[in-house]
């Protein structure tokens, strides 16, 4: 449980790390990167919904 805290904590911080953390080298990676660039919230929801269990593509 205490892993899914940190990783919410560093998708709100640092989105392009936690899509890094949880899929790893992937095209979400670059997506998040791309999303964060254009605006620091789309990249934290798209961070969010790859972190979030029900959510995650990497399941």
């Amino acid at each position: 449980m205490d892993n899914k805290i940190v990783l919410t904590i560093i998708a709100i911080l640092l989105p392009p790390v936690a899509a890094f953390l949880k899929v790893g080298v992937d095209k979400h990676l670059f997506i998040n990167i791309v999303l964060s660039l254009f605006g620091y919230v789309p990249g934290i929801i798209h961070a969010l919904a790859d972190t979030s269990p029900r959510l995650s593509p990497a399941d």
